[in-house]
């Protein structure tokens, strides 16, 4: 029987608040300032929104994650083109662009909005494919 011996790198983050990202599978590491916000919000928000990065992220994998308004973003070719706020009674998504939302009155009849969020149930994050919409006509601008 052989005996294998494993490292793990000193810099690895480990799950933190209660082993949350033990769900959360994106090979891709969390920058420490963008993870610190995440780790802050409130549960079931943090759920929310760390479901939505992942989903942000398999449609724009490029993205660079930074924090943008004090809030985590994703960054494309140099422009922020989506972002998301844990409030107190539900998660913000925002675009970054105040002309992105009016496109899809259809899609997002069902939520409250403003000219700049969707104001997200805290247990309902959007869909793949609506947020794949926004996020391709917010990086068409």
């Amino acid at each position: 029987m052989s005996t294998h011996k494993v490292i793990v790198p000193a810099n690895l983050d480990l799950p933190t608040p209660a082993g949350i990202w033990e769900n959360f599978h994106m090979a891709r590491r969390i920058p420490v300032d963008v993870k610190n916000y995440y780790d802050n919000a409130p549960s079931p928000h943090r759920q929310t929104m760390l479901e939505m990065r992942e989903r942000i992220l398999q449609i724009i994998p490029e993205a660079q994650e930074v924090v943008s308004y004090a809030m985590p973003g994703f960054r494309v070719d140099g422009e922020v083109v989506a972002g998301l706020l844990a409030n107190k009674k539900h998660v913000g998504y925002y675009p970054f662009s105040g002309s992105i939302l009016k496109l899809f009155p259809e899609e997002l009849a069902k939520f409250t909005t403003t000219k700049s969020a969707i104001h997200v149930p805290v247990d309902k994050p959007l869909t793949k494919t609506l947020l794949a919409k926004l996020i391709k006509a917010r990086i068409a601008l």
